[in-house]
């Protein structure tokens, strides 16, 4: 609407427009006496692809219910059997193909989810298709689509899907050699898991990158218990409109002050509509590790299925959303894997999806080189190329290869984890929470002080990151690719934050494995969480990165709901003010603690707005957890002798040369 004239300018129109009508009803003919001028838009155009060194094709692909899924596919011009490299998404296949206005292919692919070097150089048939339910598809979406079973009584789940696509393909693709991958990040990572249900034969080979794989256990949604309320906005504009319309709105420029000014995130939640999403009902009704999510972990699915198609599962030391599935599918289909040559593992210095992207660095991190350019040059496109072209080239990829961070460099190992493929020994050795802050791999002695304490507070959780927390976002300079490099200083100067730091080291440690936090602690509350850091501190001067004296780096940390203790699935109040041990496994880690570094340990109960609150008082639902439920909480953590606190390290034995 145009906005109203001044009252002058107003009548002053009125009298124009009276007089011009006037003069229209007495001297204008009913029917013009010229010809219309010839409209300048065609009723059809045609695009000029001369200069295109590619075509693009869009087709409807139909799935054996009918329902047609739109995909897109770009050829190299000329091409001829050239195989195809696949990739299903939920994000908007005609967007992911077109990241440029190009008629270079590589420019075109330089986004989110497309590894445009290898393809452009390998000479790859790209194809991009949405899931059903999203973007141009037809169907019915559902988040993370179970596995048809118990939870989908349909005959179609992404397995059949993905049998249908890769059929159609093949059949349809005349410059194609018949070879079809499967490759993907996050979401599109977890899809590429589901195409190993079943796969269809021409299928050659899968490469899942930072795959959603159990939601509740590490992953997306929940970590052992805690929700990851910072989703909430995602989930909203992923899940209510199938084209993501709908966006999450804002009353707070810092998350911090938007989450804790809600109250519960149910209520959140219902604030922004989110109770008219399905996906919603279901998490709210399932904040337990119930069947609902024992279900559709896909590394407990694919742990029942035989190994068929040639797997390479890609982590990031530093995945900020993922951190727990690769690991998991890793070690279901390496299990299966008897030959030791069907299922790899990458693991490299990166966040999550880093490594299609430029990767010297991670926040205030440097590396010596490009590490993904490293990765996707010297390893995915030699795996890729053995599997996909006519000629089969070989491949020297080792069954793992690993970045060890805080020396820079690539390991090639057998089998995960190992500290190195001959001439070590990795040993649990466990690093114990001493009196007056100390940390140490000697027990603490019979007369130290048996406790160390702190209030949490409900009202003033601690953020996970440098306040004021914007929203969620991916460029360089925002938080969320890097918070978990971020200097832990701020965190360590807190009261209600305990921080345990050893000596600096004579000589250099090296962990390759699983830490796994070891607790023994009381709570005055009913309920409590309890967040475990383990942290590389810096010398007080780096003379090369004068940045980096001091620095606290993050090397393994997560978070417990404790009323999980005894069980995942069955929540119980914890027995107030009484020390009970807490097993709480962190991310794997391959890392090397530098000469005259120190280790720290930091334990608090809070890590927000990351995580949802908990109230500190047994409620059924902690997403329904009302105001006067919140409540400040004693939180002890015992170092005494027979109780001893302490992270169980994965130690390796210093070897006499490098691998």
């Amino acid at each position: 609407m145009r906005p109203s004239l001044p009252r002058m300018y107003r009548v002053l129109a009125c009298v124009l427009l009276s007089a011009t009508l006037t003069v229209a009803a007495v001297d204008f003919p009913a029917k013009p006496k010229y010809p219309k001028l010839p409209s300048e838009t065609p009723t059809e155009f045609t695009p000029s692809t001369a200069g295109f060194d590619h075509e693009r094709r869009e087709v409807e692909i139909p799935m054996r219910d009918g329902v047609k899924l739109h995909t897109v596919i770009l050829l190299p011009k000329g091409a001829q059997r050239a195989p195809m490299l696949l990739t299903r998404t939920p994000y908007d296949a005609d967007d992911m193909t077109l990241h440029a206005h190009s008629p270079r292919l590589a420019a075109v692919l330089q986004g989110y989810d497309n590894i445009a070097d290898v393809i452009e150089q390998s000479g790859y048939i790209r194809v991009v298709q949405d899931v059903r339910g999203k973007y141009g598809s037809e169907g019915d979406y559902v988040m993370n689509r179970p596995m048809r079973g118990p939870l989908n009584s349909t005959p179609v789940d992404h397995a059949t899907d993905t049998y249908d696509t890769i059929d159609w393909l093949v059949k349809h693709v005349p410059e194609s050699n018949g070879r079809v991958g499967i490759i993907g990040i996050s979401y599109d990572g977890y899809l590429a898991l589901t195409a190993l249900v079943e796969p269809h034969p021409a299928l050659k080979v899968s490469v899942p990158m930072n795959p959603m794989v159990d939601g509740w256990m590490g992953d997306d949604w929940f970590h052992h218990g805690a929700f990851r309320q910072i989703n909430l906005g995602y989930m909203l504009e992923q899940v209510v409109t199938r084209d993501n319309s709908a966006s999450w709105w804002f009353s707070h420029t810092d998350q911090y002050d938007e989450f804790l000014s809600a109250g519960s995130v149910g209520a959140l939640g219902k604030a922004r509509g989110l109770e008219q999403s399905g996906f919603w009902s279901k998490i709210t009704a399932h904040p337990s590790y119930d069947a609902f999510w024992q279900q559709q972990a896909m590394d407990k699915l694919l742990a029942a299925q035989p190994l068929k198609v040639p797997t390479m599962v890609v982590h990031g030391w530093w995945d900020q959303e993922d951190i727990y599935g690769a690991q998991a599918v890793y070690r279901a289909l390496e299990a299966k894997d008897a030959g030791n040559d069907q299922v790899y593992l990458v693991a490299g210095p990166w966040n999550h999806g880093q490594q299609i992207h430029e990767a010297s660095r991670l926040g205030a991190i440097q590396f010596d080189a490009d590490t993904a350019l490293q990765f996707r040059r010297d390893v995915l496109r030699p795996f890729l190329d053995h599997y996909l072209l006519d000629a089969s080239p070989q491949h020297d990829t080792a069954p793992v290869v690993a970045f060890e961070t805080g020396t820079n460099r690539w390991q090639r190992l057998s089998a995960w984890p190992r500290g190195c493929d001959a001439g070590c020994t990795t040993t649990t050795k466990p690093l114990y929470l001493r009196a007056n802050a100390a940390l140490s791999f000697d027990a603490p002695t019979a007369d130290e002080a048996g406790e160390s304490e702190y209030v949490s507070d409900p009202a003033k959780p601690i953020p996970f990151t440098r306040r004021p927390i914007r929203a969620v976002a991916y460029e360089d300079e925002a938080y969320w690719p890097k918070w978990l490099v971020d200097d832990q200083r701020d965190a360590s100067s807190r009261t209600d934050v305990l921080t345990f730091v050893s000596e600096p080291l004579a000589e250099p440690l090296k962990i390759a494995g699983e830490p796994v936090a070891q607790l023994f602690a009381a709570t005055s509350g009913s309920d409590s969480d309890w967040v475990v850091k383990l942290i590389d501190v810096y010398p007080d001067e780096v003379p090369r990165q004068p940045q980096m004296g001091g620095y606290q780096l993050m090397i393994s940390a997560d978070i417990f709901r404790g009323r999980y203790r005894e069980s995942y699935e069955h929540p119980a109040p914890i027995e107030a003010n009484t020390v009970l041990p807490y097993r709480i496994p962190l991310p794997h880690a391959n890392h090397v603690f530098g000469k005259g570094h120190r280790l720290m340990v930091q334990i608090q109960s809070s890590w927000f707005p990351l995580y949802d609150r908990n109230p500190q008082t047994f409620v059924p639902n902690i997403f329904f957890a009302k105001p006067e439920d919140y409540r400040k909480a004693t939180q002890r953590i015992s170092h005494a002798s027979g109780a001893e606190s302490r992270i169980e390290l994965p130690v390796v034995e210093a070897k006499s040369r490098p691998d």
